[in-house]
């Protein structure tokens, strides 16, 4: 029998809020979220088998220590404000993977990493809103981990580094966040503002494609980039990215979906197995 092939790693965006399922806001283009959502439905095609489970970490999780949630079943957390009412009546009857949550813990002991276990927060939306559209039908497990709260791009580097045996037993691992977060900035049409989000992409287009060793160099001193900053004023939506280039160890990293939204740079990226054209 042959070995499963090694699944890639994935740093996603996740959009705002529930963009997916609601209509753009008045004054903005009715298809502004829709090559976004495109990209998300495809990324089945795109890693060329099918998980038995999926391993996701949220830019809306933080804790002192990584924290996994891998109950058998979840609720939804609707950790987002002012949107319309039926965004806070989706579901997503997601199913978790307590077998994948131990496996998880004892690669971190054998690293070193102190970890804990959740079993009363809700699946919040940097995981339920993406896979809505991934796995439509909620028959992938999933288990969630958090970011840890000091935001250390070297600490979250060497959690991806334990986490990398996980490719070679099925669970795609999964960052869920975005590559441009200043939602100040997001909806202004100051030119300043998108050339920061055009070199920051750029910078982090060819951090992404350097070799592992540089790649990793690169994005422990990622706030030292052009455009780094005014793009990420805080940086939990750039993190999960740091864990899933740790988990691609020797891997190259892809760009899988780039966009221009209201003249920022959203982009997206696989480590491992090439994306599907």
């Amino acid at each position: 029998m042959s070995a499963a092939p090694r699944l890639p790693a994935i740093y996603i965006p996740h959009g705002g809020g529930p963009c997916f399922f609601m209509d753009p806001m008045p004054g903005f283009p009715p298809t502004l979220w829709d090559g976004m959502a495109a990209f998300l439905r495809g990324i089945p095609a795109s890693i060329g088998s099918r998980p038995k489970a999926v391993l996701v970490i949220s830019a809306h999780w933080e804790c002192a220590e990584p924290t996994l949630l891998a109950s058998e079943k979840y609720s939804l957390l609707y950790d987002y404000y002012g949107f319309p009412e039926h965004t806070y009546r989706l579901i997503y009857p997601a199913v978790g993977a307590p077998a994948v949550g131990e496996r998880v813990q004892a690669l971190f002991a054998q690293a070193g990493i102190s970890s804990r276990t959740e079993d009363q927060r809700g699946l919040d939306h940097g995981v339920f809103i993406p896979f809505k559209l991934i796995y439509p039908d909620a028959d992938v497990p999933i288990v969630q981990l958090s970011l840890c709260s000091d935001l250390d791009p070297a600490r979250h580097l060497a959690i991806g580094r334990a986490l990398a045996p996980l490719r070679d037993e099925g669970v795609l691992i999964v960052g869920s966040g975005l590559s441009y977060h200043n939602l100040r900035d997001f909806f202004s049409p100051d030119a300043a503002a998108n050339q920061a989000s055009a070199q920051f992409d750029a910078w982090l287009g060819n951090a992404i494609s350097a070799a592992p060793a540089d790649r990793e160099l690169m994005l422990r001193h990622w706030h030292e980039a052009p455009g780094a900053r005014a793009c990420h004023p805080r940086s939990e939506h750039l993190l999960p990215l740091m864990v899933v280039a740790g988990a691609a160890n020797t891997d190259v990293g892809h760009i899988s979906y780039r966009e221009e939204l209201l003249g920022k740079i959203m982009s997206a990226y696989q480590f491992g197995l090439a994306p599907a054209k």
